[in-house]
């Protein structure tokens, strides 16, 4: 390729040009590939020499205004770490009180199914008592005063961060954010602590008691989405809450 007056200019050849697994991350990718290129073909120079000069650097303004733009489209990013809502709520959506649409679904007992999720590993099902923990003031008490025996935490944080000084001390961990291989999937994995990830829930309150199935296989990251949905282990309610 050659410029206006003649000489020869190096293309900008994207290496990695596969799709993203998300449509967030592909979109990031996008923006900051296009701007290098951009960059490039401004600076007239070959690769090596445009890729060594500070001048070409992306900085900490490119990223904020690619983010900022992402945002400006409506965009709110998925809390997986509390503090970044309380930090910065413009930018997340809203963690929702635990809902309940009214319509009950029960299995062969009886038992009204409240909740499935992403079993990060296979146990033995739990039975024990619903907690709902999403500030650090209750992790507080909890830390102080002891976890109570047979806690199953329902978190929204899917960082691991908020709960890691008692996360060994429940019997089971709900999480209705992230993936089985966010942080807390991770961390419950290492403390046997049986932990269920992307968990949806409908009817459960707090003191709820329940049973959830964590003897169902661990759930497959690269399952198409019918056999995902399959695989779901579920919460069961045993008895409301006092």
């Amino acid at each position: 390729m050659t410029d206006a007056d003649g000489v020869k200019q190096e293309a900008f050849v994207d290496k990695w040009p596969r799709e993203s697994q998300t449509p967030i991350v592909e979109r990031y990718h996008t923006e900051i590939r296009k701007l290098v290129a951009e960059r490039f073909a401004a600076t007239g120079k070959t690769w090596e020499e445009a890729v060594n000069d500070p001048a070409n650097e992306l900085t900490r303004e490119d990223f904020e205004k690619i983010e900022a733009d992402l945002l400006a489209t409506g965009y709110r990013f998925e809390v997986s770490a509390v503090v970044s809502l309380q930090e910065e709520p413009e930018k997340y959506k809203p963690l929702a009180a635990a809902p309940d649409s009214g319509e009950a679904h029960y299995d062969d007992e009886g038992r009204r199914i409240v909740g499935t999720g992403d079993n990060v590993f296979t146990a033995k099902d739990v039975t024990g008592t619903a907690r709902f923990i999403s500030t650090v003031e209750k992790v507080m008490e909890m830390l102080v005063e002891g976890v109570p025996e047979g806690t199953i935490a329902v978190i929204d944080d899917s960082g691991g961060t908020l709960t890691a000084p008692i996360l060994a001390d429940f019997a089971g961990v709900v999480c209705l954010g992230g993936t089985v291989r966010a942080h807390l999937g991770i961390l419950t994995r290492e403390h046997a602590v049986p932990c269920l990830m992307a968990a949806e829930i409908d009817g459960l309150t707090d003191g709820d008691e329940i049973l959830v199935e964590y003897s169902k296989r661990a759930a497959d990251a690269y399952a198409d989405a019918e056999t995902a949905a399959a695989q779901r282990a579920r919460i069961l309610k045993v008895s409301e809450g006092s």
